[in-house]
């Protein structure tokens, strides 16, 4: 009987051994690769501070945020005192994009997002601008002005660091009416992270700068 009792007891005391041996291996991964770290977008102040990463480091706690909150209504989130505006994460849609733009674009933006309201699709957004960007109804902004595009597949982020979930950079530079003859660049990409020029020839005619995949 002593000894049934006593491979018992080793028993338990095996199994105990093995589950805390798993708990701090599992504590030390999470450690490591950081599991656990990335939250759920799930509020206006995460929305917030997502949006703000789209901007360069050194104007971001300047910069104005607007964007829908988490009502579902498209506010002013955040009021800024630099130039630039940050539009936030639609949490109503998959995976995550937030952009930043020079204050001077914000009425072609604005107009893009009501047409979109309104139902229009892409390719009518694009000749309801060409035609008002032409007549000096739309104004663009300067040329040369940076939308700086900060997207993803996942709709969670870090909050000590507010980085999202596997998001990188695109890079677009607005130069109305340029072509590749006026710029030198190419109309299509020859590499990741080469620049070269969309919609040539056109009010949207933009230099590209995508990430390396």
């Amino acid at each position: 009987m002593k000894t049934l009792t006593y491979i018992i007891a080793m028993i338990i005391l095996l199994a105990c051994n093995t589950e805390t041996q798993q708990t701090e291996a599992s504590e030390t991964m999470t450690e490591e690769t950081g599991i656990d770290q990335y939250k759920p977008i799930d509020s206006d102040e995460a929305l917030i501070a997502t949006a703000l990463m789209a901007a360069p480091a050194e104007f971001r706690d300047e910069s104005t945020v607007i964007g829908y909150n988490m009502a579902g209504e498209f506010v002013t989130m955040k009021e800024g005192t630099n130039d630039l505006i940050c539009l936030a994460d639609d949490p109503k849609k998959e995976g995550f994009i937030a952009a930043c733009y020079h204050k001077d674009m914000e009425p072609f933006m604005a107009r893009g997002r009501a047409l979109r309201e309104e139902g229009k699709g892409a390719e009518e957004i694009f000749n309801i601008r060409e035609e008002e960007v032409k007549s000096g109804k739309l104004k663009m902004g300067k040329e040369g002005s940076t939308l700086h595009i900060y997207y993803g597949p996942d709709s969670s982020y870090d909050p000590s660091s507010s980085e999202v979930s596997n998001a990188k950079y695109r890079y677009v530079v607005y130069m109305p009416y340029a072509t590749a003859a006026s710029t030198g660049l190419p109309e299509k990409p020859i590499a990741a992270n080469h620049p070269w020029i969309m919609n040539p020839g056109t009010h949207r005619a933009h230099i590209m700068i995508s990430p390396v995949e």
